[in-house]
């Protein structure tokens, strides 16, 4: 089982940047595939980022594609999130998720395995 924690959300201008960071608890943190998933008001929680254990493939929502970069450091239990080039549309809280699993289009991710998140907020 893996605890945890992101930080790095705040208020940022479009255009601008931002670096979320997720501090995992466990062990076996390394053999887990890591994602990042936000959710706006009033919408679904929807995916964002994948990183492979040991950071062997990543993937990521159209959306969010050439501006987005999810990164991990094993030694450090943490993987990060860098954001560039930030909208308004990415306003949300975001989410760290431990061992997401895709179904189709879909993914499922153990109620335990969710993060508190980190509100995000990109002023136009």
């Amino acid at each position: 089982q893996v605890q945890l924690v992101e930080s790095g959300g705040g208020l940022v201008q479009a255009g601008g940047s931002l670096r979320l960071s997720c501090a995992a608890s466990g062990r076996t943190f390394s053999s887990y595939v890591m994602g990042w998933f936000r959710q706006a008001p009033g919408k679904e929680r929807e995916f964002v980022a994948v990183i492979g254990w040991r950071g062997g493939s990543v993937d990521y929502a159209d959306s969010v594609k050439g501006r987005f970069t999810i990164s991990r450091d094993d030694a450090k239990n943490t993987v990060y999130l860098e954001m560039n080039s930030l909208k308004p549309e990415d306003t949300a809280v975001y989410y760290c998720a431990g061992d997401p699993q895709k179904y189709g289009s879909s993914w499922y991710v153990e109620d335990d395995y969710w993060g508190q998140g980190t509100q995000v907020t990109v002023s136009s």
